[in-house]
């Protein structure tokens, strides 16, 4: 085990130099992830016991105006079959994600022009309406200030943005020209500034990813803190420049997870889909590394294979209701309960789980 004092002094002090998590990433050997997973799922069992939420997705357009290399609804995807749903069909799925037990629901999607700032406004309105009790979580990519304003004023108080990678020069080789990583950061601090509850992340073995990337990412995160942090492997998809490039590793997806854990104890850090994908225990495995979330798909059947980032995504012939019963059997497997609840990001040093008291 060659770091195991780097990852005690950041279980003791939540930072490490930017030479520190060089060392960590460029030398963790099977020991060290093991070591590290461990640390890591005692901070979250004594944060949250062995309680995981869910999150509602729904995968409301995959039109999007950008051209990212990576990504398989990308504009420049003419395989793609593109749909939206409209204000009805969304309400539908919360009706159905509400009845099975989610308090939050995730709005998806590409950045899709057609949805203006007053068209997805009103849905966001109607959603806090009629679901007083739930939170609104939004992932639809780079907006201007005023537009993350009126979300938050229609209610939505959490707001997902990978930022992808921190490294300007590694950012230009995963986008096309006219996006670029200043961008990104704007809309992260905008969000922060706005009040929302803000998630950065990383595809973990993305091209052209090296470790000092990824040591980039962890200090960027270090400062950023954010509430919640989206990691999954890369996982290439056929109608994409990146189609030949290898997979990300599970388990140096493991050991970010677990690092990050460890990093900010208190965030809310999903077990991907891509997780799951990569490896079929993939999403349990995330769940002991430390992960205290999990996020069933509540799209319609029909537009599930046409939301498809990636070769192979995992739920996608499944019902919404079989997917909900699958993941409930593999979190109970592994010995953890899936909770009712909101499940909001706390940074008091306390439980954000209902019934649990420190």
């Amino acid at each position: 085990m060659r770091n195991k004092e780097l990852i005690e002094k950041l279980k003791i002090e939540r930072a490490l130099s930017h030479d520190e998590w060089l060392q960590i990433f460029d030398t963790w050997d099977a020991d060290d992830l093991a070591f590290a997973i461990e640390t890591a799922r005692e901070i979250a069992v004594d944060r949250f016991g062995k309680k995981i939420y869910f999150r509602g997705i729904v995968e409301f357009t995959n039109v999007c105006k950008n051209d990212c290399y990576y990504c398989g609804i990308r504009a420049g995807n003419s395989e793609c079959q593109r749909y939206r749903l409209d204000e009805e069909d969304i309400l539908k799925c919360c009706a159905d994600g509400y009845a099975h037990g989610f308090r939050t629901f995730v709005l998806q999607g590409g950045e899709d022009p057609y949805y203006t700032k007053d068209r997805i406004c009103v849905i966001v309105r109607r959603i806090t309406e009629e679901y007083p009790d739930c939170a609104v979580t939004m992932s639809i990519g780079e907006l201007d200030r005023d537009f993350y304003q009126a979300l938050y004023d229609a209610g939505a108080r959490r707001y997902l943005l990978r930022h992808e990678t921190r490294d300007a020069a590694h950012y230009a080789l995963l986008h096309p020209a006219g996006m670029s990583i200043e961008s990104r950061m704007r809309c992260l601090k905008d969000l922060k500034e706005i009040g929302f509850q803000t998630g950065c992340g990383i595809m973990v073995g993305s091209p052209h990813q090296t470790s000092e990337h990824i040591a980039e990412d962890m200090m960027f995160m270090t400062e950023f803190k954010p509430e919640m942090v989206g990691l999954g492997p890369f996982i290439p998809h056929r109608d994409t420049p990146f189609r030949d490039e290898p997979a990300g590793s599970v388990d140096l997806t493991l050991l970010v997870i677990a690092l990050t854990r460890i990093l900010l104890p208190d965030a809310l850090i999903p077990s991907t889909t891509a997780l799951g994908t990569a490896e079929a225990e993939g999403r349990q495995k995330g769940v002991l590394a430390g992960c205290n979330v999990v996020m069933p798909n509540l799209s319609p059947l029909e537009v599930r294979k046409k939301y498809m980032l990636y070769d192979g995504k995992v739920g996608t012939d499944m019902s919404a209701e079989a997917g909900i019963r699958t993941l409930r059997v593999q979190m109970e497997e592994i010995g953890y309960e899936v909770i009712v609840g909101r499940g909001d990001f706390n940074d008091k040093n306390s439980s954000i789980w209902e019934g649990r008291h420190r």
